[in-house]
């Protein structure tokens, strides 16, 4: 009889994860996080420097994007307002100034820009000044005191 009552029992396996090891694990890797975070330093980031041509040049092309993001033209040694024209008309003027400089393609442009605008519309500037083939290209910077 004693062997009839083991029979009628059958072990049966837990469906269940064991969560117990699995918290044991995170908070060992917890404690090593947190024990280990102070010691990291952060690392320093060099910025690069501003560089100063050794002379400015003779003759130039200068493009201005004001506060609201009209661009003008004008030839740089000049003291003229300059043309305001849009991004499409942009290429052209600028190549008619060159043009007009004596030395074509050679002579670089300086964008000047304002600092309240979007960094995008400088980019657009430098892109359409690239893709129309304009070789020296420089961006104009204040430079500190």
């Amino acid at each position: 009889m004693a062997a009839m009552s083991s029979r009628g029992r059958t072990r049966r396996t837990k469906n269940e994860i064991n969560m117990v090891p699995f918290i044991d694990v995170m908070l060992v890797l917890l404690i090593i996080f947190m024990v280990t975070a102070p010691l990291i330093t952060p690392s320093q980031i060099d910025l690069p420097s501003v560089g100063q041509a050794s002379a400015p040049p003779k003759t130039y092309v200068q493009v201005v994007v004001d506060k609201e993001e009209r661009i003008r033209v004008s030839q740089g040694n000049s003291s003229k307002e300059g043309q305001t024209v849009t991004i499409g008309q942009l290429a052209a003027q600028v190549q008619q100034l060159q043009t007009a400089a004596g030395e074509g393609s050679k002579v670089p442009v300086v964008i000047s820009a304002d600092k309240s605008i979007k960094y995008e519309t400088v980019v657009k500037v430098m892109d359409t000044l690239q893709r129309a083939g304009v070789e020296r290209v420089g961006l104009s910077v204040q430079s500190s005191r």
